[in-house]
């Protein structure tokens, strides 16, 4: 059986976002824009939505979140300098797309 997820938006706070016991329980993803993937049918993975307060999002509604995210960085970017874009460890962002 193929793996389902479900996506929020929840703004990290830090310590204690996501605790010790949660990040054994639940496999967290986190995209641009505050998207959170998090199993779908999962009693954990919802506790944890309610928990820092999350807004659901379609998986739709959550790849525009983080398409608008990314194409902002990809405009940032392409607005430096040919000598800012040559250094390595500033590579151009590419594309993320969610999974089902």
């Amino acid at each position: 059986m193929a793996k389902t997820y479900q996506y929020c938006v929840a703004e990290n706070w830090g310590k204690g976002f996501i605790d010790h016991v949660e990040s054994q329980r639940i496999t967290f993803v986190g995209y641009p824009g505050n998207v959170w993937q998090v199993p779908a049918y999962n009693k954990h993975g919802n506790l944890w939505i309610a928990k820092v307060a999350g807004a659901v999002k379609t998986k739709d509604e959550a790849q525009a979140i983080v398409d608008a995210e990314v194409q902002a960085a990809q405009a940032a970017w392409d607005a430096q300098t040919d000598e800012e874009k040559a250094d390595e460890a500033n590579p151009r962002p590419t594309d993320i797309t969610l999974e089902e």
